[in-house]
């Protein structure tokens, strides 16, 4: 099975799944209640399904039922969760008593959560997964059995992150596919000189006829990696797949095969986990289209499903009516470890849906809409949840493509409970009717199905309105996705963009060079570029791919477009890289896919590709012109992430569309037009073709969606993942319970977290004659701490690197190599921006007391631990703000630091300080550094009492005779509990000894 995630050891996963297996488990013959904990306080509330005696379940809706009826469908998920988990020590009683009072005015509260199951993408999935490796060697060592390490709840990690354009396709401007005399031969055999040669991407016969006949060399593989100009698709072989995704899918697999191999040996060897591979989708999409169990079951016990996710997409799948929460690699890790996530207490903002969509907006046109008004009601930290007569306009598909947009208007989450158009959309997907019927039964026993008449509607924070009358097509842009431009107002917006002071929307470009025109030569053909000229478009993984009515629009609009004659220039890149092979099927399947082949819009692959920036180079002349002309030029992408010069220095403005505007702006090949008023371009007899001439109706794209597309689609993506992934079946990996390491390797290394593991937790060590590593200032981000992007060439980790035989091109980056310690330890505090006041500015560098000397962080550190020194970090407010990462905590802790002082602290943040075994303290109010005189040159003594109580005063004494107190800023017991063990990970591992 291409998940490989069957389970461990022979023994098989329940699944269970509505997406994973339609027709659900067996129910179990011994006891259904095995689910409750015996010290479970609510067990009283567990009942028999009436329509199924064999399923039981917690009926919350019984859990003083007034207060219950007024509180928002996603708080009531919550609430499940925290009484089913309800065990005394991590989840209490009072904690579920906080989320049944939870009401209009709530203050905010901090409660535990354990989600139903966790998803994973690979970045930060490895580095879990290394740790659950290193857990099974630990206590292996101290004689107990290593196969019962396993994470604690369903985990799902998704390889989608790692796909690079090496390879595009360009536009054909004919349907015939020629082979060449050189068809056999590999573009890999391309001599680096003439590959570099062949001006990226060639167009047609006779512009690539000579670059294919190219002479050939022998090329090792790393040399193909950085071989990104391509011989042209239309002369190899023909094959059944676009050569393109191929050519990229196999490399890709070439660049992480260490990763890709301890993938598969972790989906062998652990229960309960499912590795998604390459070749099948980004980790939001697989998680909606095939993960997704609206219901979980275990043993007969039934239960709401939840997820948390390390993707920022994660989202998505509150569309679906399922709590889904993007969190950091630690606070994931825990919930693998069964170790509840602290989670505050939101306020629910209810957004009423009124109105109906008009023919032309597609959801693209909706969620910009819905972006722009929520983010001006100021959501950051709350929850959204979707209510009103309106609701029952959007799709299912609709409804996930507005939730997968949460991160944009600041939201934690944006939630549609399960209603009839839920229940209808599963029915289309598959899912046995039996198993529907069970969990529509469940779903209304604990009224979590909402009431569409509006008779019964929860109590929330505030409530906005949201008018889908209103809704007209927008684009957004040209940097920020909150600035939405309808596309009437496109050609006016622009210019006034070119006039504009630079800054969040303006170039300031001077009148008079307003409307200047560059010829160029590119092909053997002369164009004129000017400002707004289209060089991306791009239909990119996120967002909008798993809405089938804006694709089937893009392709249906590709059809049209090609029929009445209209071509997309050879010099702009275009491509398809769909977050699903579902989206494949259905465009092959209406038989569209050819027509948006024909435009350039080829599949190149699946996963994050543009969106993160892996693209290939434009061609040189046309960079060139740019520069020398100085020109405003764009991109255009379905996705919902824009920067400027993110995907290419040389592009300024970057536009987020609907699929098939992206389509009619690539035709345009100007973002500076009138899509109502002026021609797309012209047809081969010389007639203007309109944007209106071509634009399918709304009734077409739902013919095709309700006959076609939705009733097969889940099936085909289900034998996809489960048969017909020939690379990653074939793939060698380890059949060994413990993962055999290999110490040459630099992708993969056991960490060194257990290596002082005993049965037993020493009492707490006092930090004696602590140096300050670091004493920085206020608002110091993850960013700074965390490593990330690519490996300076003078870093230690490229340091590191050089040792290991590598040369720069192989370094590849930090998130590649998230499961070695090494890499990522050096990597730490690595940030050019990071402000030390030791040394007096920017950069990774401090001070080695010791010897006077200033190097970088790492290797201060190093002699640090050599001399057995513990090191401290001094930092001002908001300490670790920005997005929560796992190596923001785990990099200081391998440098040695055993404390953070800080004023404050960002919430997350410290929370992952304590679960890695860092003390995180705090200044009293008012205190600070400064007002101490500190200036880090100093050794500190921290006395750390042996019963150390949450929120105790600790003293704080330093060599030069100050003494003052901070806060130790441990939230509870269990968090105590933690730091005395350690942190999370060597807690967990001795409940296995």
């Amino acid at each position: 099975m291409a998940t490989a995630g069957s389970g461990g050891d022979g023994e098989a996963q329940p699944s269970s799944g509505l997406r994973r297996d339609p027709g659900g488990e067996q129910p179990d013959q011994g006891d259904k209640r095995r689910m409750v904990n015996s010290e479970n306080p609510f067990k009283y509330l567990v009942e028999t399904l009436e329509c199924s005696p064999d399923k039981t379940f917690f009926n919350i809706s019984k859990l003083q039922g007034s207060d219950y009826d007024a509180l928002p469908f996603c708080i009531r998920v919550v609430l499940e969760a925290v009484v089913r988990n309800c065990d005394g020590v991590l989840v209490k009683e009072d904690d579920a008593m906080k989320v049944l009072k939870w009401n209009s005015n709530c203050e905010c509260q901090e409660i535990p959560f354990l989600p139903a199951r966790v998803v994973l993408q690979d970045f930060t999935g490895i580095p879990a997964m290394v740790d659950f490796a290193a857990m099974r060697d630990a206590v292996k060592k101290l004689d107990r059995d290593p196969k019962l390490v396993n994470p604690a709840c369903p985990t799902d990690l998704i390889v989608d992150h790692s796909l690079q354009l090496d390879f595009t396709k360009c536009a054909a401007q004919t349907v015939s596919i020629t082979t060449s005399v050189d068809s056999h031969r590999p573009a890999s055999k391309l001599s680096p000189a003439k590959s570099a040669g062949m001006k990226s991407h060639c167009r047609g016969q006779s512009s690539c006829k000579g670059a294919c006949d190219s002479g050939t060399s022998n090329r090792s593989s790393r040399e193909q990696i950085e071989n990104t100009p391509m011989l042209c698709p239309f002369h190899l072989q023909p094959i059944p797949e676009p050569e393109a995704a191929l050519k990229s899918l196999e490399i890709e697999f070439n660049r992480n095969k260490e990763r890709l191999q301890f993938f598969k040996w972790c989906s062998k060897a652990f229960k309960n986990v499912t590795v998604i591979p390459p070749e099948t989708g980004t980790v939001h999409q697989v998680n909606l289209e095939y993960l997704s169990r609206l219901v979980m079951e275990e043993k007969g016990f039934l239960y709401p499903d939840s997820v948390l996710g390390t993707d920022s997409h994660t989202t998505m799948v509150n569309g679906l009516g399922i709590l889904g929460l993007g969190v950091g690699g630690i606070e994931s890790e825990a919930a693998m470890l069964g170790i509840p996530t602290t989670l505050t207490l939101p306020e629910v903002v209810g957004c009423e849906v009124t109105g109906s969509v008009s023919q032309l907006s597609s959801s693209i046109d909706v969620v910009l809409s819905i972006t722009k008004h929520l983010r001006q009601a100021d959501l950051s930290g709350r929850f959204v949840e979707f209510f009103g007569e309106g609701v029952s306009q959007l799709s299912v598909a609709d409804r996930t493509t507005i939730a997968n947009m949460c991160p944009e208007y600041g939201a934690t989450v944006a939630f549609f409970p399960v209603d009839q158009v839920t229940i209808n959309h599963l029915k289309q997907t598959g899912v046995d009717a039996h198993r529907l019927r069970l969990f529509e039964a469940y779903l209304k026993a604990i009224k979590l199905l909402r009431d569409e008449t509006g008779t019964r509607i929860p109590k929330y924070s505030k409530v906005l309105e949201i008018n889908l009358n209103n809704i007209v097509p927008y684009v957004s842009g040209p940097k920020r996705p909150q600035d939405r431009v309808s596309i009437t107002d496109m050609k006016r917006d622009f210019e006034a963009c070119l006039s504009e002071k630079a800054g969040l929307r303006g170039f300031q470009i001077p009148a008079e060079r307003q409307k200047v025109e560059v010829p160029v030569t590119y092909e053997r053909s002369q164009y004129k570029l000017s400002h707004g000229c289209v060089l991306i478009a791009a239909v990119i993984s996120c967002t909008n791919n798993c809405n089938p009515s804006v694709m089937l629009t893009a392709g249906l609009l590709a059809k049209k477009a090609v029929l009445a004659g209209l071509k997309v220039k050879p010099y702009l890149r275009t491509s398809l890289s769909p977050g699903s092979g579902t989206v494949t099927h259905y465009l092959t399947a209406s038989g569209v896919l050819p027509f948006l082949n024909q435009l350039g819009f080829d599949i190149i692959g699946y996963g994050c590709s543009r969106c993160v920036g892996n693209t290939n180079p434009l061609p040189e002349e046309i960079v060139t012109a740019i520069k020398e002309g100085e020109l405003v030029a764009c991109g255009v992408f379905s996705g919902n992430k824009h920067f400027e010069g993110s995907r290419c220095s040389c592009i300024r403005a970057n536009y987020l569309a609907s699929p098939p505007l992206v389509v009619a702006y690539a035709l345009a090949g100007t973002v500076n037009i009138d899509l109502q008023t002026d021609a797309l371009g012209m047809n081969a007899q010389g007639e203007k073709v309109f944007l209106r001439d071509i634009w399918p109706s709304r009734e077409e794209v739902l013919q095709v969606e309700e006959n076609l597309v939705i009733p097969s689609m889940f099936k085909e993506l289900k034998i996809k993942i489960e048969k017909q992934n020939t690379r990653w079946n074939l793939l060698d990996s380890p059949e060994s319970t413990l993962f055999p390491w290999d110490h040459r390797s630099t992708y993969i290394r056991s960490p060194p977290f257990f290596n002082r593991l005993d049965k037993v937790p020493a009492p707490l060590p006092a930090i004696e004659r602590a140096h300050v590593l670091l004493y920085l200032g206020d608002s110091v981000t993850t960013d700074h701490i965390s490593p990330a992007g690519s490996i300076s060439r003078t870093s230690p980790a490229a340091k590191y690197l050089i040792q290991k035989n590598l040369v720069p091109r192989e370094f590849n980056s930090y998130g590649a190599r998230r499961g070695n310690d090494a890499v990522m330890t050096r990597g730490t505090f690595a940030n050019m921006k990071l402000f030390n006041k030791i040394v007096g500015k920017t950069g990774p560098k401090t001070i080695h007391f010791p010897s006077g000397q200033m190097m970088d962080v790492f290797e201060a550190s190093e002699l640090y631990q050599k001399a057995d020194v513990p090191l401290i970090i001094l930092a001002g407010k908001k300490y670790g703000s920005g997005n929560s990462r796992d190596w923001a905590a785990k990099g200081p802790f391998l440098l040695g630091v055993r404390a953070v002082i800080a004023e404050s602290y960002e919430k997350i943040h410290k929370d992952q300080l304590v679960g890695i075994g860092i003390a995180p303290l705090q200044f009293l109010p008012g205190e600070n550094a400064e007002s101490f005189g500190l200036s880090g040159k100093e050794q500190y003594s921290i006395s750390i009492p042996a019963k150390l109580v949450p929120g105790e005063n600790v003293e704080v004494k330093t060599n030069t005779g100050k003494v003052f107190h901070v806060t130790a800023a441990f939230n509870s017991e269990a968090e105590v509990s933690f730091y005395k063990n350690g942190g999370i990970l060597s807690y967990v591992a001795r409940k296995y000894l």
